[in-house]
């Protein structure tokens, strides 16, 4: 259990938007944040942070909360678990304690995966540094390899014995169970005794964008064994080769912050250029660049450039990657090194300032990057030349933007020396051929017809009670706090003593109008949550009437938490579009806060009378005199509602 007191350190300490933006770019909106929803594939920006309430919300997925929500979300983290990695990441100490074979047991398989990959990282890492066969092979290699201690600490290197059971026989020993071993493909079952998968061979741990240990890469040193070279942890419950980048973890700040993010091709060139100081850099982890590698890089930027080898291999690799991005709607640029270099080797032996100056000089983009190649290998042949304009107009038709398509076409005109009708119109035919080839594709995958039955289709009844008692909720949330000039109508003796109804004005807070309100009339949520929420944040008010969200959320359990965020963050949806930019401005309830009030309170009190009237006719007697009562009863409320209905059409008029 970790400490109550620890816990409120880190909401304290922790911002919302530092964590997130460690995940997701982030662009200032107004006084919030805005960004691409990190749950759901969009091009358009629907994720909202706002620092002041330190929260956030994901209008495409729904989802929202505070700083550990969003974690628990994203990474997938318990609760116990977020505030670990929160205290880890602001410096907070947590008093950690191993967890006994009881819990490690009791762990659902996904966390018994996460742990054993944490165990396995620490015990690579301590046989690299603290045996003497892990200093004379492992440190050793990575230091000829020209890695510096600091550098094997960042990326937390290893290494794992040479015996055959070395790692599994320990873990075992320690309380982790086989069966989660060889799912995690750490251990090999074998005929006699489990085997390790990477006995033998430097460790290249695989982290998450927020540093859990996914899986691992393993090189072979011992040239006479007749093994792959490389080898990487198979798929898994958390290990999935096409969703994840070396390196990510380390990069994800130096991405965001210099707008572009290197892609190279090993892990070993992924070190060396971050330790040149290029630390913008990741690597697709030994497998085909996928589409779900370049989203995970469009969270952080939106700029992409392709390393590579100079040779043939790199230069088809390179081709490869550029229509994929391009579809994701990513800028690419494409830099290739000298004949001979990789950006290991290169960047192992060139300065710092020349290795910079090298990759912002002789980055391309992809059409200046196909017409160099055309140059090399056409040699003035002009039928290649009409098949590398073919191959740039099919790079050109992958871009989603029209804009950037048009732009795209000129800069191909000017560079290929064709007229730009003629790439335009090489352009339609080819979006028109994908389009067909997409419409047969659908056609093909349609189901045979079937005569169905019509039935009849259920009508989600709105339960408008609830929607009025979640605007009382807002009401307080958004405004409780804010003194009203409110308008209240008393009985009190004229000037000739007579009594009178008379209007008086008195300026008070929201919250108190509210509260008044609802107890005069006896009025009570029928909604159990909110009923708890309303009474927490009266009771909040009431303790201190400069209510702070972002305490008050804190508190809150997860149910209650997220309808709270909800309504913080609805609130500011429209900025996420920038309205205002277009001269479209948005009338706030704020402007007409004291009618607003007061109309949402005349609805719940219509809908409180006509409940009545229901629960009298539902409960009327059988006798005359019964039935009198009930007839008399039944007409003082109609004429209240009448009266009710009347005010709130002067009110709704008013407040419109």
């Amino acid at each position: 259990m970790i400490r109550r007191e620890t816990i409120e350190k880190v909401f304290e300490t922790a911002r919302v938007e530092e964590v997130i933006g460690d995940f997701v770019q982030l662009k200032r909106s107004g006084s919030n944040y805005k960004g691409l929803s990190p749950f759901t594939e969009e091009r358009t920006p629907s994720f909202m942070v706002s620092p002041v309430k330190q929260i956030w919300k994901d209008f495409s997925s729904g989802k929202g909360g505070n700083v550990v929500t969003f974690l628990m979300e994203h990474e997938h983290f318990t609760y116990p678990e977020a505030i670990r990695w929160l205290a880890k990441k602001y410096h907070i100490e947590v008093e950690e304690t191993e967890p006994s074979n009881e819990q490690k047991e009791a762990a659902n398989e996904r966390e018994s995966l996460y742990l054993i990959n944490e165990y396995a990282n620490t015990f690579f890492k301590n046989n690299l540094w603290e045996t003497t066969e892990g200093q004379a092979i492992g440190l050793t290699y990575f230091k000829e390899r020209g890695f510096s201690e600091a550098t094997i600490k960042t990326f937390q290197l290893g290494y794992s014995p040479e015996s055959w059971d070395a790692f599994s026989k320990q873990a075992i020993h320690d309380g982790y169970q086989l069966e989660y071993l060889e799912k995690s493909g750490l251990t090999i079952p074998g005929e006699s005794r489990p085997i390790d998968r990477f006995r033998g061979r430097v460790i290249f741990p695989i982290f998450s964008m927020s540093g859990r240990t996914l899986g691992f890469g393993g090189r072979i040193l011992n040239k006479e064994l007749k093994t792959a070279k490389y080898l990487n942890s198979p798929e898994s419950e958390v290990y999935h080769k096409s969703k994840v980048l070396y390196g990510l973890y380390q990069a994800k700040q130096a991405i965001a912050k210099e707008n572009n993010c290197y892609l190279v091709e090993g892990y070993t060139d992924v070190i060396q250029l971050y330790q040149a100081g290029i630390q913008n850099v990741v690597a697709s982890s030994g497998t085909a660049l996928s589409e779900d590698q370049i989203r995970l890089i469009s969270r952080l930027t939106q700029n992409i450039t392709l390393l590579f080898d100079g040779d043939a291999a790199g230069l088809r690799a390179a081709l490869r990657g550029v229509d994929m991005i391009l579809e994701q709607g990513v800028n690419v640029k494409v830099c290739t090194f000298p004949e001979g270099e990789d950006p290991d080797s290169f960047a192992k032996k060139t300065a710092f300032t020349e290795l910079k100056d090298y990759l912002e000089n002789q980055s391309q983009d992809f059409i200046r990057f196909k017409a160099s190649l055309l140059a090399s290998s056409s040699g003035g042949d002009p039928i290649k030349k009409a098949e590398t304009i073919r191959d740039i107009v099919q790079s050109i038709s992958k871009i989603p933007d029209i804009i950037k398509r048009e732009i795209y076409v000129q800069e191909c005109s000017r560079l290929m020396d064709v007229s730009e009708e003629v790439i335009f119109n090489a352009l339609s035919q080819t979006l028109a051929k994908q389009r067909k080839e997409q419409t047969q594709k659908k056609i093909s995958n349609t189901q045979p017809f079937e005569v169905v039955t019509e039935s009849k289709k259920t009508v989600q009844k709105i339960d408008v009670k609830k929607e009025y008692e979640l605007k009382i909720l807002e009401t307080l949330l958004l405004y409780g706090s804010e003194k009203v000039l409110f308008k209240e109508e008393i009985v009190a003796p004229d000037e000739n003593g007579e009594m009178k109804v008379q209007t008086i004005v008195r300026e008070i807070p929201v919250y108190q109008k509210i509260a008044f309100e609802l107890q005069i009339d006896e009025i009570e949520f029928s909604n159990p949550v909110f009923k708890e929420l309303y009474t927490s944040i009266i009771e909040s008010f009431e303790e201190n009437t400069d209510f702070e969200n972002e305490i008050f959320i804190a508190q809150l359990e997860s149910e209650k938490a997220k309808i709270v965020t909800d309504i913080f963050m609805d609130n500011e949806r429209y900025r996420l579009h920038d309205w205002e930019r277009r001269n479209i401005y948005v009338k706030e309830k704020k402007e007409n806060l004291a009618d607003f009030v007061e109309q949402t309170i005349l609805n719940l009190r219509l809908l409180y009378v006509n409940e009545l009237v229901k629960k009298l006719i539902e409960n009327a007697g059988t006798t005359e005199e019964e039935k009198l009562n009930l007839l008399q009863n039944v007409q003082q409320y109609k004429t209240l509602e009448v009266a009710l209905s009347r005010k709130l059409d002067t009110v709704v008029r008013r407040f419109f």
